[in-house]
């Protein structure tokens, strides 16, 4: 039977007119093109061009003599090194907003949160006394800056990991020393002729990532928090019909928060609002999507209405005037599809064009001014619209949970802590907790594994942190609503409903995962769940991935002590001696593994089974769901199969 596309309603209904109009998608390009099953294996290498070469049949050794274990850890690490760069980059950009932001030279924006700012000061050394608040924001700026290019020491964040974790790194010697020297250190490595043993290999792999994680993201989403403001819980919708028929479309996709924040702002600017006016609409509307759009989501409620795979499906629906890129997870597709329709293809950054679209480069020292003229020039295609076609799916969605918000939550202002989680762990009524994060990817279903885990580990007491496309799939399919909270597990439900939190919450973008490193620390050193990340009941999981930033996020996550799982495909099936080095070989060295597995099912059972396993380790009680009582608002009955709650998730229209 031939597989499903996507469970998404919304993607079955636009696939349909996309198709009728002529657009191309990666849904039917997934399925013309199909994977070199030498390359998806890890079994190809083009480090030099007396290759490429392939290892099949009885080929065991390239034609320098580098062995199947070498090319397929050189591989890995190289594509460690490639998500590393593309964060490491996005905290730099961030950096320099923040220093233009001090110095006064980036009007239209602001520091936004104060406390946060001095939080960071802590964390990087600043003296903030006798000192304005621009001030610090520029010691910050040029420290951060000096992360990526020091060249002695190592990074500062790393004094934010228990202080067992750092010992472990020290020991092993992966600690990172600064962003740019673990990425050009890695390419160096793995250039022909350098690095040849897969162990050492992989032992910088670990480093590289651990740059990214504990770096460039970590750094990236607390510039990100004093600028825009640290997330608080905003209700918002999702889903196309988020669209509106009667105005400007403009679609944010990628990844840069700052044009992204800049844009949100301007678009109710009186004399933009005129503009569209004078071109026959009824004013503008701003929706996002892929990080970009969690960023907007998150800050300002603007809705998010698709992830990755449904790029050019927006496009299709005839109503979105322009789309307007960043960097990272952009589909050159869209300029295709946007000849088919009126939709303007805008790139805006300096390090990311593509041919055929619109190039407006942004820049921070003249935000509000380019922001409008993006603006304007959305505008000016709305005339040109033709027929439409919005689904009409919309659902509601709660967000917003930053670490910081999480602490407060359980203690208020004055008694901010993770003791309240820590106390529901180890009494069972949470069994543990997973981050379901990442991409899609078009060779399994769209959304199915995400969503999929998502119920069953909400149903088995487990709370569940999303970020990035993860999220997306989420918001799309009714799960970060305060009602899901019914069809939780008794003693997740009585939690959640104690606190008040839903049992998914979301936590940002892909560069927010480092959020979740922030609260695995906070919970290893509040006591009771031992001393360590690697101690905690918790998985890690990109059920949809597809980019090497991926890899980058899971191999950090492995490096700090956390079990991790991708599905789809594995890059390393060409080597079971790498892919034991990646799992038991790294469980042993760090305390997590690594492991690629097709079926979500399996990922949900050895989730589960490592959940249990550290409850024992930790000498707590045994998981029991019978324990606990279900909550008043519990509908009985197998929660996943009934009629009501489908019927709710799935209708026209979204949640009832």
């Amino acid at each position: 039977m031939e597989r499903k596309l996507s469970i998404d309603p919304t993607v079955a209904e636009m696939l349909e007119v996309a198709r009728n109009d002529g657009i191309s998608t990666p849904f039917d390009r997934g399925k013309a093109v199909k994977p070199c099953p030498i390359g998806q294996e890890g079994n190809c290498c083009r480090q030099c061009f007396m290759g490429p070469c392939r290892f099949v049949g009885k080929v065991e050794v390239g034609v320098c003599g580098a062995t199947r274990e070498t090319i397929q850890a050189r591989n890995l690490t190289r594509m460690i090194a490639a998500g590393t760069a593309a964060h490491g980059d996005h905290g730099r950009n961030l950096a320099f907003s923040l220093k233009a932001v001090a110095e006064g030279k980036a009007p239209g924006f602001q520091i936004k949160d104060v406390k946060k700012l001095h939080k960071v000061a802590g964390y990087l050394g600043v003296d903030t006394r006798n000192k304005t608040t621009e001030e610090i924001a520029l010691q910050i700026a040029k420290i951060t800056l000096g992360e990526y290019g020091k060249q002695e020491g190592e990074l500062l964040y790393v004094k934010r990991a228990p202080p067992k974790r750092q010992e472990v790194w020290k020991n092993l010697g992966i600690t990172p020393r600064n962003i740019d020297r673990e990425v050009a250190e890695t390419m160096h490595r793995t250039h022909m002729g350098t690095d040849q043993d897969a162990e050492h290999l992989l032992n910088q792999a670990l480093r590289c990532a651990l740059a990214d994680g504990w770096g460039g993201s970590m750094l990236a989403t607390d510039i990100s928090d004093i600028l825009f403001g640290t997330p608080v819980p905003i209700s918002a919708t999702s889903n196309f019909g988020a669209l509106k028929e009667d105005e400007v479309n403009v679609v944010i996709h990628g990844h840069e928060p700052t044009l992204a924040e800049m844009i949100a702002i301007e678009a109710s600017n009186p004399e933009v609002v005129e503009y569209a006016r004078s071109k026959g609409a009824k004013g503008i509307n701003v929706v996002g999507m892929c990080c970009s759009g969690n960023e907007l989501l998150l800050r300002h409620g603007v809705p998010i209405i698709g992830n990755f795979l449904q790029q050019e499906l927006a496009i299709a629906s005839g109503a979105v005037e322009a789309m307007v890129v960043d960097y990272q997870c952009i589909m050159q597709g869209i300029v295709a599809a946007a000849e088919k329709k009126h939709t303007r293809v805008i790139t805006t950054s300096p390090v990311a064009k593509i041919t055929g679209a619109t190039h407006i480069e942004f820049d921070e020292h003249r935000g509000p001014e380019i922001a409008r003229l993006i603006l304007r020039t959305a505008a000016d295609a709305f005339p040109k619209r033709k027929e439409t076609h919005i689904p009409d799916y919309t659902d509601r969605l709660v967000v917003g949970f930053s670490h910081e918000y999480i602490a407060y939550m359980q203690g208020g202002v004055y008694r901010e802590s993770f003791r309240p989680l820590n106390d529901a762990i180890m009494q069972g009524r949470i069994r543990g907790a997973v981050g379901i994060v990442g991409c899609n990817n078009v060779h399994t279903t769209h959304d199915e594994d995400h969503i999929s885990l998502t119920k069953e580990f909400i149903k088995n007491d487990v709370l569940v942190v999303t970020t990035g496309c993860g999220a997306g799939a989420c918001a799309k399919h009714g799960l970060l609503t305060p009602e899901v909270m019914r069809y939780a597990g008794p003693g997740l439900a009585e939690v959640c409903e104690t606190i008040g939190i839903p049992p998914v919450l979301h936590v940002g973008s892909c560069i927010d995962n480092s959020r979740i490193l922030t609260i695995l620390s906070q919970c290893a050193m509040e006591g009771g769940l031992g001393e360590d990340i690697s101690d905690l009941p918790v998985v890690g999981i990109a059920a949809e991935w597809m980019a090497e930033k991926a890899l980058a996020i899971g191999t950090y996550f492995v490096a700090s002590g956390v079990y991790t799982i991708f599905g789809t495909v594995s890059p390393i099936e060409g080597s079971p001696v790498i892919e034991e080095m990646v799992s038991k070989g790294w469980e042993d060295k760090v305390g997590g593994k690594l492991e690629f597995e097709t079926d979500w099912r399996k990922i949900l059972e050895k989730s589960l089974a490592h959940i249990d396993l550290k409850r024992r380790n930790l000498k707590l009680e045994e998981y029991n769901p019978a324990k606990y009582a279900r909550s008043a608002s519990y509908i009985p009955g197998d929660a996943y199969s009934n009629e009501e709650f489908k019927a709710g998730l799935y209708s026209r229209g979204g949640l009832k």
